[in-house]
């Protein structure tokens, strides 16, 4: 039970942090995953992939109805981020353990950096 209450304010946390920050979801989510739940960093990577798919489904639908979506280029971005997903896939699964973790961790401090500058 306190599995499936941490796995929804994990959820509610990072629709509200994404929605807020424009941050993509994986940022939240994996960190979470790996902490509260003992998953490893690609299986992590790998559920936090298949969790943003409801996430995507409802917020290109809110955005649609914004006037704020571009088929065309989001079909073009879609189908070439399938074959840059079998790329890092096949990329995770190459690397230790502890190296993917480092890389996940200077992406979010890229992030990070990337936000603070804006603001």
């Amino acid at each position: 039970m306190l599995e499936v209450v941490a796995a929804i304010v994990v959820g509610l946390l990072a629709g509200a942090l994404g929605g807020l920050f424009g941050v993509g979801g994986g940022l939240i989510f994996v960190p979470a995953l790996v902490l509260l739940f003992g998953l490893g960093q690609v299986e992590a990577e790998a559920t936090s992939l298949l969790a943003i798919i409801p996430v995507v489904v409802a917020g290109t639908w809110r955005q649609h109805l914004y006037g704020n979506v571009r088929g065309r280029v989001a079909v073009i971005i879609g189908v070439t981020a399938i074959a840059g997903v079998e790329l890092g896939v096949l990329t995770a699964k190459s690397l230790a353990e502890e190296t993917l973790q480092r890389l996940f961790g200077l992406l979010v401090l890229i992030v990070a950096a990337q936000l603070a500058w804006r603001a």
